[in-house]
């Protein structure tokens, strides 16, 4: 502000908890990435985790904004690389705000994060195969979510997310690496564009 010729700086201070807690929506001076707003809904469940018998879907939606962020959240606490883009779109179709206490709720999402990890490593594998192969796409990844998606056709609205997951884990197992060529990656359009996570 001083190399800007300022000779004062305004700031309005809320001494208020639960305004702290409102950030990610009341938010006006930089939209948040993916990473950043997941990381942050997380850490605000993790605090408020102390708030006794207090709930995700009836006292925070509006903190939360999207229960997929939680989800993301916790991964991305215990893989900070993860390339949440690609799992997006999915989450916000099957995951829900849970009716369990807070400290319940967050052990839930540690829960979900991990089948999402466990996924991404299926995934990961798979993409190292293609790379060998000789596919090259900055896309690969989604590319491969995409096509081990058992929900991407589906125009249903009621799914459950262990269900999902499974479906997913085993389409995964039984990806045909030889089947793909660089013309599918190409006609996919990448699968998708990927928000920037750094």
């Amino acid at each position: 502000m001083r190399k800007l010729g300022a000779q004062t700086v305004v700031a309005l201070l809320i001494p208020d908890r639960n305004v702290a807690f409102k950030i990610l929506a009341l938010n006006t001076e930089k939209a948040h990435n993916l990473k950043e707003k997941s990381l942050e809904t997380i850490r605000m469940l993790r605090a408020l985790g102390e708030s006794g018998d207090k709930r995700e879907e009836r006292e925070f939606v509006f903190e939360f904004d999207q229960p997929s962020f939680l989800t993301l959240g916790a991964a991305y606490e215990q893989r900070p690389r993860l390339s949440g883009g690609a799992y997006h779109s999915l989450l916000r179709r099957i995951d829900d705000f849970q009716s369990e206490p807070l400290p319940r709720a967050m052990k839930e999402r540690l829960r979900r994060a991990n089948k999402l990890l466990a996924i991404d490593d299926q995934v990961g594998d798979i993409v190292q195969k293609l790379k060998a192969r000789g596919l090259t796409s900055p896309y690969l990844r989604p590319f491969v979510v995409a096509r081990i998606n058992p929900i991407r056709f589906s125009t249903s609205t009621e799914f459950d997310f262990d269900d999902v997951m499974s479906r997913m884990e085993r389409a995964a197992g039984k990806f045909k690496i030889d089947k793909i060529k660089q013309e599918d990656v190409v006609r996919a359009g990448g699968g998708g564009a990927v928000e920037e996570e750094d």
